[in-house]
């Protein structure tokens, strides 16, 4: 599996498909593998590149905090070295938040950008949330965590089975990379300090917004807030899904992106 060393820190990254080049970056707690529903759908037009954050997945684990900007200098470490000038990035959640600094940082690589269930400036609420999230790994034992974490990331209606609820958790507590405890403190802490809002009047970008039109971990009104401050943004609401709209609805996620991408990529060379 291919591996950089940049700034410090040992980078996973994994690329598929042939085509104009994709950029995928995962959320909170989340490596490369949150995309795979979407794979086969990506990679048939695009080589898709994704990357597990540092304290992730295979990618090593930090040895003291960091910001969103050092998250975004690594991507675009891994850019130079894939020897890839321009790209198209597409992030879920903090890898969202990933993808707004690196466009207002390094606007010169990004061709477009997607953003799924992002926020310019969120609320006390998530905040909170957010700062419980980081600290339940130090008390909690992983099963446990996804109990409490789950009910916010999906809909009733997905997560009314029992069955359906006991294979998420199962495949979260028998996947051999998850996170640890520190990991998620630290990923925590770069949320809660993330500070976008000065950079966004830079993001000039085609930009496509996305969103469950039932998260309530982001709702609908942070995606709209967005759209006030990137002016080349459209939205699009997703029915009957959530935060999670990656699993909720990855073909219909997929779909949107896909089209995007098309119809800027005759406008946006």
């Amino acid at each position: 599996m291919p591996k950089i060393q940049v700034n410090g820190t040992e980078l996973f990254y994994d690329i598929s498909g042939a085509g104009q080049p994709l950029l995928l970056l995962s959320g909170f707690a989340c490596d490369h593998s949150c995309w795979s529903l979407m794979m086969p759908l990506l990679a048939k037009t695009n080589l898709v590149i994704r990357v597990d954050n540092r304290g992730v997945g295979r990618s090593s684990l930090p040895t003291h905090p960091y910001l969103m900007k050092d998250l975004a200098g690594d991507i675009s470490a891994l850019l130079e070295y894939l020897q890839i000038q321009k790209v198209s990035v597409i992030g879920h959640s903090m890898g969202a938040q990933i993808a707004q600094v690196l466009t207002s940082n390094y606007s010169e690589k990004v061709k477009n950008l997607i953003l799924l269930s992002s926020w310019k400036e969120a609320n006390s609420i998530f905040h909170n949330i957010i700062d419980t999230w980081g600290e339940l790994p130090k008390i909690l034992d992983y099963q446990q965590y996804q109990k409490v974490i789950l009910p916010w990331l999906f809909t009733d209606k997905f997560l009314s089975s029992p069955q359906a609820f006991a294979r998420i958790i199962k495949i979260a507590v028998n996947y051999s990379f998850r996170p640890n405890p520190q990991s998620l403190y630290y990923q925590s802490q770069a949320i809660l300090n993330s500070s976008i809002s000065g950079g966004m009047s830079t993001i000039s970008c085609p930009t496509l917004v996305m969103v469950g039109r039932q998260d309530i971990l982001t709702p609908v009104a942070f995606s709209q807030q967005l759209l006030q401050f990137i002016p080349q943004a459209e939205l699009r609401i997703i029915d009957h899904c959530g935060h999670g709209l990656l699993i909720e609805s990855p073909h219909t996620v997929a779909s949107n992106i896909l089209d995007f991408l098309a119809r800027t990529s005759v406008t946006n060379i």
